[in-house]
């Protein structure tokens, strides 16, 4: 199924190439910069009842169009970025239908297992999704953190999404590699996530065409979900037309 996003850089919807965004403004490379706000976006996904979007808040001030957003379609989307134990139960109030986490529960390059236990014993795992954003290392995959700059220790494999799975809701996973970059998606990855991942799972990075929809879809038996960016025509790309997406979505649903 297809999935539709919302990323927000300096208040603004954007489409950015993955992992360009750092402390170093020069190396942002930016694909689109929308002119409608973020709510506009949240009314349209609300309007074709597309539900589970992520609302990614990359770096600060976003905060004021991602509250906009999350109230323009309650229940409807995900929020993620800067979520930590503080402030996650003040997002899910705001309208978000669960948090995403992954940077917070990260020290020193390993999962802090006492801070996510702290999180969910917070807000429960019903309304939690990791973060489990990654790049190839080798023959593995290793999640990356802090604006996916950040190599962590803990590979994607059947062990780690399995132990991870009891703790929350769904996993959404960029491949931060081919990101932003509409050159195909890491088929590999979805396969793995597939068979490995025993919760719903959102994968996202490199999708150019409806033709990557279906083929995430064939390859993960329908397991793996589908976000599309920089391709989708609501943000200047050319390879997917929204409303073929959505009508993709409305025949899955019907078979």
């Amino acid at each position: 199924m297809f999935r539709p996003c919302i990323d927000l850089h300096e208040g603004k919807v954007k489409q950015i190439v993955g992992g360009t965004l750092s402390d170093d403004p020069t190396e942002l490379r930016t694909h689109f910069v929308a002119e409608r706000p973020a709510a506009w976006f949240a009314e349209l996904y609300r309007r074709d009842g597309l539900r589970g979007g992520h609302v990614i808040q990359l770096g600060p001030g976003n905060e004021s169009a991602a509250r906009e957003a999350l109230a323009a379609y309650p229940g409807g989307l995900q929020l993620g970025g800067g979520v930590n134990l503080d402030n996650a139960a003040a997002w899910l109030d705001a309208g978000a239908s669960h948090v995403i986490v992954t940077s917070w529960i990260f020290r020193e390059r390993h999962l802090d297992q006492a801070r996510l236990d702290a999180l969910v014993g917070a807000i429960g795992e019903s309304r939690l999704v990791l973060d489990l954003s990654c790049r190839r290392r080798g023959s593995d995959y290793f999640v990356v953190t802090d604006r996916w700059q950040k190599l962590t220790e803990l590979a994607i494999n059947t062990a780690t999404l399995d132990r991870l799975a009891r703790q929350c809701d769904e996993f959404l996973v960029h491949a931060v590699e081919v990101e932003g970059l509409g050159q195909g998606i890491d088929e590999e990855l979805v396969r793995r996530l597939a068979d490995g991942s025993p919760i719903p799972t959102t994968y996202a990075g490199g999708a150019r065409s409806l033709a990557d929809l279906e083929t995430v879809t064939r390859l993960s038996r329908g397991r793996i979900d589908l976000t599309i960016g920089a391709a989708l025509d609501l943000f200047g790309g050319t390879g997917v037309r929204y409303a073929d997406a959505v009508e993709f979505n409305r025949r899955q649903s019907t078979r």
